[in-house]
């Protein structure tokens, strides 16, 4: 698989990575099932997959345990993303960016990923009541340490920015991270990025690209949209966060097909083993040399798949017909 540096601490990982989150948190609990989650990582490091995507909160700490299972096998092999700075509750996800906890976090998260270092080590939501400064101060700390190699910072999504009314939907995240560099450099943005949420490139991914820091491209199918196995009105589980998503009533799955319809052309174009999932995944690898997609799997066949996305080079002509494809459709808009 094609290899790709990112960030000041050139961090060396495939072009495409795995996210991790779906395999026991969030997505379907009735598929979620530890053995096939661990075939599932396996594949993806075979098929030449190194960046695994997990984070504390996913489980809570479920995600960390099964990565690490994982790891106790092929840590050479994998380069492993953690977040911190999120507590999951009853009923509800808080921010909790106290220095003190972020280095207690850390150590967690080393126990459960059965590693002596984390590879990138990412902030996942900025606390409102703790100076951006301080958090990011105590995680250079543990660089220092040792026990990470490099850091990150997880945008707000467009959907929570659009609800907070701001002028651009990336505005607070550029503003937090030019605080953030001045303590210590930003080696990695993580935001959502695809064919059906490309507001990145407005200018986060400029920002990003100006100053060699590397983006991961997170939920770049479209929360599985873009794969086009998903079938309007086919409903989803309660605790799936799909059912409660302004893009996944039945009605808008059914008026957004013409994106799934367009992105089925182009890889027709490519051959006959060619999906509407890997051409997604194309598009945003097309959108620089420092992007890496980190699609979700939950089974291996899945994994492997969006490897192989690696090696399809979309044309000018398939990236135009993609740039005009019709805007996506939701409650939102």
């Amino acid at each position: 698989m094609e290899r790709r540096t990112i960030g000041a601490a050139a961090l060396d990982v495939g072009a495409v990575g795995l996210g991790c989150m779906p395999m026991n948190w969030a997505y379907g609990a009735s598929q979620q099932r530890g053995d096939r989650s661990l075939r599932t990582v396996h594949a993806a490091l075979d098929a030449g997959v190194s960046l695994l995507d997990t984070a504390d909160m996913y489980g809570p700490f479920t995600n960390e345990l099964l990565v690490g299972r994982a790891l106790r096998e092929r840590r050479a092999e994998a380069f492993v993303s953690t977040k911190c700075g999120l507590l999951v509750g009853d009923q509800h996800i808080v921010a909790n960016g106290r220095p003190g906890y972020v280095r207690r976090a850390c150590d967690a998260s080393l126990r459960r990923l059965q590693t002596d270092v984390i590879d990138l080590y990412q902030l996942h939501r900025a606390d409102p009541e703790v100076p951006v400064e301080e958090t990011w101060g105590a995680m250079a700390e543990l660089v220092s340490a040792g026990k990470v190699r490099a850091l990150g910072f997880c945008a707000v999504g467009a959907r929570a920015a659009r609800r907070g009314g701001v002028a651009h939907v990336y505005e607070g995240t550029i503003r937090q991270l030019e605080r953030i560099q001045q303590v210590f450099p930003v080696s990695a943005v993580e935001a959502e990025l695809s064919v059906w949420s490309p507001e990145a490139l407005e200018r986060l991914l400029p920002w990003c690209e100006a100053r060699g820091v590397g983006f991961l491209a997170a939920m770049p199918l479209g929360n599985g949209f873009l794969t086009g196995t998903l079938t309007p009105g086919g409903g989803f589980e309660p605790d799936d966060p799909r059912a409660r998503h302004p893009r996944f009533t039945a009605e808008m799955m059914a008026a957004n097909q013409p994106l799934v319809a367009g992105l089925r052309r182009v890889a027709a174009r490519h051959g006959e083993h060619v999906t509407p999932a890997q051409v997604a995944l194309a598009w945003a690898l097309a959108q620089g040399p420092h992007v890496v997609p980190i699609p979700g799997a939950k089974r291996e066949c899945w994994a492997v798949e969006n490897a192989r996305a690696a090696e399809l080079v979309l044309t000018a002509r398939d990236l135009a017909e993609i740039a005009g494809l019709p805007g996506p459709r939701g409650s939102w808009d």
